[in-house]
């Protein structure tokens, strides 16, 4: 891995090894950076407070080398990247102003698909982990995955359940909470319903209303017009010597027969005055018809006007933007449909609690299924950690777990008790530690000291190697707070760990990196920065040295190279190992 620019670290290779690295260096050294280099790699948030100062951008580069048939290699092929013999490159930058590109197999992908990766390429551990584990929470997630399909295949059912009834529970309250408003909007609606119903509305009926008020209140102007109309086409009784259209024209007709056959083009004329004279005839005797059947009724005038404001009434209240009839007969449609289904909601609060009730009751037993299944791997679990603790000099600890209730009325019946419930089941987990016989079992974080922790946390990871391994795993100073014996201990399991995984380790203990495969030193220049030869491989000559100085202080001291030098020989011993 290359890291440049990159909090202290300028230039920097870091040259992981199976097996078991340590990484060790002196306090501020840069060695975090390492940590979070990786963390990078593999999808951490990138913040551009870790870019270095002066520098505009830091940038990780790494090389992963992948088995044959890995499902890491084939979802990075998918995303477009290409491999090189075999191993995947996976690049991260960012930039100060906090823009982060990240690149896989030569191809740019987005920062999710490194996270994706590294869910099966690496698991990172530091001491914000061990504070995380000390959550109820955390430690109910840490069991179920430690569990496996056991709890899964259940937990996957609860939690559809569990769903279906916060909906189903969610609709009865809003419906029974609205009653009152649901019961005001009913009668509203019934009442513009009982309007509409007397009046019987038609489409377009105003508008033909209207007309007809028109024509009976205009009805003496009406049958004047068309009596003068009549009379200028087809004369006037009274005054038999009045000229009239009729009569000119037929004057005209009589002038054009008596000589068409002369020429043709005045036969077509006449025709037309034929024409003429016909269609004058029939005005004529539809004028006399529309006088004689025009008649001024006040009676029915002021019924079409009564009727007429009826419906303007329904206009106003149930009637749209265009003011029509239609809209009136359509909101009374919609209004019934409403209204059948306000009416209808108390037969569905009754089917819906019906329905609340069984899902209940499903939850109850889906939940004892759960818990059934998390107690039967909290049994295994815990007996797997506490033979790891065994291994970590604390032979007499136990470690169990608690799976309680809390009561609660508004849950769920279990076994005669009504107890709270989520969305991961009824149970409150919580790891227990006894750190030697004849002492009641506390939660780990009130009854273990920090080295106590620190292996009991190394050993829950260890138990979980067995069960969901992982290629790589990353330890930040999980040792912290051990010393002597203990260290020793943790140096030996992790180096176990290692032979079936490639452990990295950041220590700041040396009985722990005595047992490491390759010793990586991280180290500043004078001016405070991390060069690219100051992150170096240690010969055995330099790893007693550098053991040397994190045991004495003192890098030359006889005593202190002494001490490490037993330490290496105790480390490589096999019944060590």
């Amino acid at each position: 891995m290359r890291i440049r620019d990159l909090g202290v670290i300028d230039d920097a290779v870091v040259e992981l090894a199976p097996g078991f690295t340590a990484v060790t260096g002196e306090t501020g050294a840069g060695k975090t950076m390492v940590v979070t280099s990786l963390g990078l790699l593999l999808g951490g948030r990138a913040d551009p407070g870790l870019v270095r100062n002066g520098s505009d951008r830091a940038v990780v580069e790494g090389r992963l080398q992948l088995p044959p048939g890995s499902p890491v290699a084939a979802r990075a092929v998918e995303a477009g990247a290409e491999l090189d013999d075999g191993a995947l490159l996976i690049s991260r930058t960012v930039s100060a102003e906090g823009r982060s590109r990240a690149h896989v197999g030569g191809r740019s992908v987005p920062v999710g698909l490194l996270t994706e990766l590294g869910e099966d390429l690496i698991a990172v551990h530091g001491q914000t982990d061990q504070q995380r584990l000390l959550r109820p929470a955390r430690q109910r997630g840490a069991l179920d995955r430690y569990a496996g399909e056991s709890v899964a295949e259940p937990l996957a059912r609860y939690r559809e359940v569990h769903r279906r009834l916060r909906e189903v529970s969610a609709t009865l309250e809003e419906l029974t909470t609205r009653a009152r408003e649901r019961a005001q909007e009913a009668d509203l609606l019934r009442f513009g319903l009982d309007e509409v119903a007397a009046a019987e509305p038609v489409a377009g009926e105003d508008e033909e209303l209207s007309a007809e008020a028109e024509r009976l209140g205009h009805a003496d102007a009406l049958s004047s017009a068309a009596t003068l109309a009549h009379a200028a086409l087809a004369g006037d009784p009274a005054d038999p010597e009045a000229l009239d259209a009729g009569t000119l024209l037929a004057q005209a007709r009589r002038a054009l027969d008596a000589v068409r056959h002369h020429d043709e083009r005045l036969a077509g004329l006449a025709d037309r005055l034929n024409e003429v004279g016909y269609l004058l005839a029939d005005v004529a005797g539809d004028l006399a018809g529309y006088a004689d059947d025009l008649d001024a009724d006040p009676v029915r005038l002021a019924a079409v006007e009564d009727r007429r404001a009826v419906l303007a009434q329904l206009l106003r209240k149930y009637g749209g933007p265009e003011n029509a009839l239609a809209e009136v007969i359509a909101w009374a449609e919609d209004a019934a449909a409403r209204l059948a289904e306000l009416d209808g909601d108390d037969d569905r609060i009754d089917e819906l609690g019906a329905l609340e009730t069984a899902l209940r009751a499903d939850l109850a037993e889906l939940a004892v299924e759960v818990s059934a299944a998390r107690q039967a791997a909290a049994g295994r679990f815990a007996e797997a950690v506490s033979a790891e603790l065994a291994e970590l000099a604390m032979p007499h600890a136990r470690v169990t777990f608690s799976l309680s209730r809390v009561d609660d009325l508004s849950g769920i019946e279990i076994e005669g008790r009504t107890v709270a419930y989520g969305p991961h089941g009824v149970d409150e987990v919580e790891v227990l530690l006894a750190p030697h016989p004849g002492a009641q079992p506390r939660p780990i974080a009130k009854g273990a000291s920090g080295g106590e922790l620190s292996r009991v946390m190394l050993a829950v990871e260890v138990v979980f190697a067995g069960a969901d391994p992982v290629p790589t795993y990353l330890f930040d100073e999980v040792d912290a707070g051990v010393g002597g014996k203990a260290a020793v201990e943790i140096g030996r399991r992790l180096a176990k760990l290692a032979e079936s995984a490639q452990v990295v380790v950041v220590t700041h203990l040396p009985q722990v990196a005595a047992f490491a495969d390759r010793h990586l030193v991280v180290e500043k220049t004078n001016d405070g920065t991390v060069t690219r030869s100051g992150v170096k491989v240690l010969n055995d000559e330099e790893r007693v040295r550098e053991l040397s100085r994190m045991l004495a202080g003192l890098e030359d001291s006889e005593l202190g190279r002494a001490h490490a030098e037993e330490l290496l020989a105790a480390a490589r011993a096999p019944r060590h190992r």
